[in-house]
């Protein structure tokens, strides 16, 4: 078109009127609206993996929001956090294989374990009749019992009112820890392409795996949280309801002073920051915090990544 009107002497503000140059603008004008067509299109079908994900942990976050009974669902985690650390003990070799020191210690971390191994292993005759199945049902049936002792130690009213508390506390930090790690697979998710894979599938089968996870996490720090809170009950004035309080659930953390050694312009040391600085600059801090939990996520999705091809 240029070369066109170069050659006829035509002035820049003279409109070109034909139909070949039409039909052009018109052919090229269609091929990028088709292709920013499919850029958006394929953006949706990214936002849809996490949409999906949304979805369940908002419908979990609602059921709590309105008071709803969590006695079976905290069951059922203890069930599945006892039996998938059995599960990752005994999972190779034979009983005389299976280090049960370790697997009680992990478990005293998660609940006030009653049995020792020696029990455990006289009551079955012997590491040559015991068994996964049979270790499963001694510790759930264990950790069952101590799930009843603290619900009777603390009354059901507020049993029900702390599973709530630490289910939602435990639940929001794992989701904003499962938004940074899917920012970040998203970021080089792209690259697959080189290796003849289809970016969206690979994207889709990662961010499942990173969302088993996360449920995973948060039944185990669940369950963690329920036995080994301590909590206090305050007495209200009548026709109040009693007040609950637990350390490390709720309430946010004030800013702290931050101080630190630096060279002056005479070369000499001096100490910097004081309560005032830290406060004037809450936002720096904040987005530095928030820079440290992308780069946690990142390396986490990277270690979960290089365990996934070990196993592979």
């Amino acid at each position: 078109v240029d070369r066109v009107m170069s050659g006829a002497g035509l002035e820049d503000d003279v409109p070109i009127e034909h139909r070949i140059v039409t039909r052009s603008i018109q052919s090229a004008q269609s091929q990028v609206e088709a292709q920013n067509f499919e850029i958006r299109k394929n953006v949706l079908k990214y936002d849809d993996v996490l949409n999906r994900q949304r979805h369940v942990i908002y419908e979990e976050r609602r059921r709590v929001l309105e008071g709803e009974d969590l006695h079976e669902q905290m069951r059922f985690f203890i069930n599945d956090v006892v039996e998938s650390y059995i599960d990752a003990e005994t999972g190779e070799g034979y009983a005389e294989d299976w280090d049960l020191d370790r697997l009680w210690t992990a478990l005293k971390a998660l609940y006030p374990v009653s049995l020792t191994p020696d029990q455990v292993v006289d009551a079955a005759g012997g590491l040559s009749g015991l068994s996964s199945d049979r270790l499963k049902e001694e510790l759930m049936s264990d950790a069952h019992t101590a799930y009843d002792g603290r619900e009777e130690a603390l009354t059901p009213e507020v049993m029900r009112e702390v599973e709530r508390r630490v289910m939602l506390s435990v639940l929001d930090r794992k989701w904003r820890e499962h938004l940074y790690e899917m920012d970040y697979l998203r970021e080089g998710i792209g690259l697959r392409a080189y290796s003849q894979r289809d970016p969206l599938v690979e994207y889709q089968r990662e961010g499942y795996e990173l969302f088993n996870a996360m449920m995973e996490g948060i039944a185990e720090e669940s369950v963690g949280f329920l036995f080994n809170l301590d909590v206090q009950v305050e007495a209200a004035e009548e026709a109040e309801e009693p007040q609950l309080t637990a350390k490390g659930l709720g309430g946010e953390k004030k800013p702290q002073a931050l101080s630190y050694s630096a060279p002056s312009e005479d070369g000499e040391a001096e100490v910097r920051g004081d309560s005032a600085t830290a406060s004037a600059e809450t936002p720096e801090a904040e987005a530095r915090r928030q820079a440290n939990a992308k780069n946690k996520a990142r390396q986490k999705a990277k270690q979960q990544r290089k365990s996934r091809k070990n196993n592979r």
